[in-house]
C-alpha cells in the first residue's frame, strides 16, 4: 500500500491512490506522446513535475523521492556500463585533445562567470560544469532520436564520456577541497569505495553466482545504490557512486561476462525505462515559481546564445583541425553534445542548497538546460518515432 500520509494536500481531493495512477498514467504516457513532436520525454517529466509541485503534489514526497533514487542511480550506472577501455584507446590522440579542448573551455566559462558575475571560485566552477558538460546518459538514450548514424553515435559517445570523467572528477574536487583534512579523508573514502566496488564483484563471481543463477543484474543495482548513498554523504551526489560501479562492472566482464553483456544492459535500459522518469518528475517539483522570473528567462537566453555556439563551434573547429572532417559531420556531432541536462539539475540543486545561489541562477540554468536539451532533436532534423507496421501474413498463389 502506497503510504498516504507523504502525500501533501492541494491536489488531493481524490484518493491517494488515484492519484498515483494519475501519476504513473502521466508519466509512462503523455512523454510518448509528446515525442513525436521532438519533445524529449525527460523534458516532459521535468514540465509535469514543476507542474505537480504548482497543484501542490510531488515536492518533498517520500515515494517520489525513493523512486527518483533509483532513477538517477540506473542513469549513471548506464553510462558507466558504457565506458570501455578498449573503445577509447582507439583514437587516443582525438580523445585527449578533446578532452584539452573541454577542460580549457570550462575554466574559460568559470573565469568569464566569476568575472562577470562576481562569484566565489567554487560556486562559478560549478556553473560552468552545469553549463559545458555533455549529460552522457542522457544523449547515450536518445542518439536514435537525434538521427546520427552508428559511427557518429560512437564519437558522440566517446566525447561525452571523456568530458564527463573529467567532470566528475572537477566536481569532486572542487566540492571536498574547503579544508584539506576534508579532501584527505574524502579521498581516502573514495578509494576506499574504488576497492570495495572489486572485491564485492569477485566475492558474487565465486561465491553467489553459481549458486543463484540470474542474480547479476539485482547485485548490480543493489551495489550501485549503496555506492550512490555512499557518494552521497559525501557530498557529491548520487551520481558519483552509480558511475564508478558501472565503470568497475564493465572492467569486470573477463571475470564474470553477464555482469556488462547486452543483455545486462538491455535489463538496466528496461529497469530505468521505468525509474528514470520519475527522477525528472522530482527534479521538476523542486524548481520554484519564483526562480523562473524574467530575469531568469533573460539570463538563460543570454547562455543559449553564448554558451551553445561556443560548445558546438569548440567540437566543429578540433574536428576540423585534427581530422580534416568535413563541416556538416563535425557540426552535428558538437550538436549531439549539447543537451546538458542531467548536469545541469544536479549541479543547481547543489548551487541552491549548499552555496546559497540566487532564485535567478537557479531558474536560468533550469531553462538553459530544457532548452539545450531539446535542440538537438530539432536541429538536426531527426525522424520523429513512427510506429511498426504490422507485417502481412504470407499469401499462397491461386493455381
Amino acid at each position: 500500500m502506497v503510504p498516504t500520509q507523504a502525500v501533501p494536500e492541494g491536489l488531493l481531493s481524490a484518493p491517494a491512490n488515484l492519484t498515483y495512477v494519475a501519476l504513473l498514467f502521466a508519466l509512462f504516457v503523455v512523454p510518448k506522446v509528446l515525442q513525436r513532436y521532438r519533445i524529449p520525454d525527460a523534458v516532459t517529466c521535468l514540465l509535469l513535475g514543476f507542474a505537480a509541485a504548482a497543484l501542490g503534489f510531488g515536492r518533498e514526497n517520500q515515494t517520489v523521492e525513493l523512486l527518483s533514487t533509483f532513477g538517477i542511480t540506473a542513469l549513471f550506472l548506464f553510462a558507466g556500463l558504457e565506458i570501455d577501455a578498449r573503445e577509447l584507446r582507439r583514437d587516443l590522440r582525438t580523445f585527449t585533445q578533446h578532452i584539452m579542448v573541454w577542460s580549457a573551455l570550462m575554466v574559460i566559462v568559470a573565469v568569464a562567470v566569476a568575472g562577470i558575475l562576481h562569484f566565489q571560485w567554487r560556486a562559478a566552477a560549478l556553473i560552468s560544469l552545469a553549463l559545458v558538460t555533455p549529460s552522457t546518459g542522457f544523449i547515450l538514450s536518445s542518439h536514435h532520436a537525434f538521427g546520427l548514424s552508428e559511427s557518429e553515435h560512437f564519437t558522440v559517445k566517446t566525447k561525452a564520456v571523456g568530458s564527463e570523467l573529467v567532470a566528475l572528477a572537477a566536481l569532486f574536487f572542487i566540492v571536498q577541497t574547503t579544508s584539506w583534512e576534508r579532501f584527505a579523508l574524502a579521498t581516502a573514502t573514495m578509494i576506499l569505495l574504488v576497492a570495495f566496488i572489486p572485491f564485492a564483484f569477485r566475492v558474487f563471481a565465486t561465491r553467489i553466482a553459481p549458486f543463484a543463477p540470474r542474480s547479476e543484474f539485482a547485485f548490480l543495482l543493489m551495489v550501485a545504490v549503496v555506492c550512490a548513498y555512499a557518494t552521497l554523504r559525501l557530498g557529491v551526489y548520487y551520481l558519483v557512486g552509480a558511475f564508478l560501479v558501472g565503470v568497475a562492472a564493465q572492467r569486470f566482464r573477463v571475470r564474470l561476462p553477464a555482469m556488462s553483456s547486452e543483455k545486462m544492459v538491455d535489463a538496466l535500459e528496461a529497469f530505468g525505462s521505468v525509474f528514470i522518469p520519475f527522477y525528472f518528475f522530482a527534479a521538476g517539483t523542486h524548481v520554484e515559481h519564483e526562480q523562473l522570473q524574467w530575469t531568469a528567462a533573460a539570463v538563460a537566453g543570454a547562455l543559449l546564445v553564448v554558451i551553445t555556439p561556443l560548445r558546438v563551434g569548440a567540437v566543429t573547429v578540433h574536428r576540423r583541425m585534427a581530422l580534416d572532417e568535413p563541416f556538416s559531420r563535425s557540426r552535428r556531432i558538437g550538436i549531439a553534445l549539447v543537451p546538458t541536462l542531467v548536469f545541469t539539475l544536479v549541479i543547481s540543486s547543489i548551487l541552491h542548497t549548499r552555496y546559497a545561489a540566487p532564485d535567478w541562477l537557479v531558474g536560468a540554468l533550469a531553462i538553459y538546460t530544457v532548452v539545450n536539451t531539446m535542440l538537438p532533436a530539432f536541429v538536426l532534423h531527426a525522424q520523429a518515432p513512427e510506429f511498426t507496421e504490422p507485417a502481412a501474413e504470407p499469401t499462397t498463389a491461386l493455381e
